[in-house]
């Protein structure tokens, strides 16, 4: 019993991203090998397809996605393209910050975007087949797990964690205060503009942390 408890302590409530032959030597690298710009590429298209199952499932998706929907749906555009834009303004946000961006930055910004453009329209008969609750728990696991191989990958911040940790820096607050107040009134605006908030957003909300910490643990078993 207590064995087990040790286990699932060290999976859960893992504080670090582990390193490792693969990961890159500093978040700033430009020049990373092959393998390492691979598998970072391969993560945010995890993470992109996560964030398109959530959208399929019409049953409530991430906060940034519900900002992402309200704003596609007020401007008449896709999500996708919808996301891009959100990026492109957060990381406006990053230079009063002092913050660099890195590789993983720039390849979060374009890849998961493209990722929701391209696969949304071509997955829609998910939704027929599924359950939107299990539509709901596949997307945020995918996400977590295409985290955990770009998190481990280190080349840098996506934008939204970059502004998250920026702005706890900056003005020496509680991350987890800053978190929880960008979420907030990121999920307010895109649900006054008329974004999906839903089961699945809390659903994501509850399960996103320890998703993430188990993919920690497993990306690198499968990838030595």
């Amino acid at each position: 019993m207590k064995s087990n408890l040790k286990l699932i302590s060290k999976i859960f409530l893992i504080t670090l991203v582990p390193k490792t032959t693969w990961s890159s030597h500093k978040p700033d690298n430009i020049t990373p090998k092959l393998e390492t710009f691979f598998l970072l590429c391969f993560g945010l298209f995890l993470f992109g397809l996560g964030e398109s199952i959530l959208v399929i499932s019409q049953n409530g998706v991430t906060p940034w996605t519900v900002l992402a929907e309200g704003i596609a749906k007020e401007f008449d555009i896709g999500v996708g393209l919808s996301t891009f834009y959100i990026s492109c303004a957060v990381l406006i946000l990053w230079f009063p910050l002092k913050l660099k961006p890195g590789l993983g930055t720039i390849m979060n910004i374009i890849i998961i975007a493209l990722t929701m453009g391209g696969l949304i329209p071509l997955i829609q008969f998910f939704n027929e087949i599924f359950n939107p609750l299990f539509l709901s728990i596949l997307g945020t696991f995918i996400v977590a797990f295409g985290s955990g191989i770009y998190l481990i990958a280190n080349l840098g911040p996506g934008t939204r964690d970059g502004l998250m940790t920026g702005i706890a820096k900056n003005y020496n607050k509680p991350i987890t205060l800053i978190r929880f107040g960008i979420e907030f009134l990121v999920v307010f605006l895109g649900w006054l503009l008329g974004g999906t908030f839903g089961i699945g957003t809390i659903i994501f909300a509850i399960f996103i942390g320890p998703f993430i910490s188990l993919s920690l643990k497993l990306v690198p078993i499968l990838k030595k």
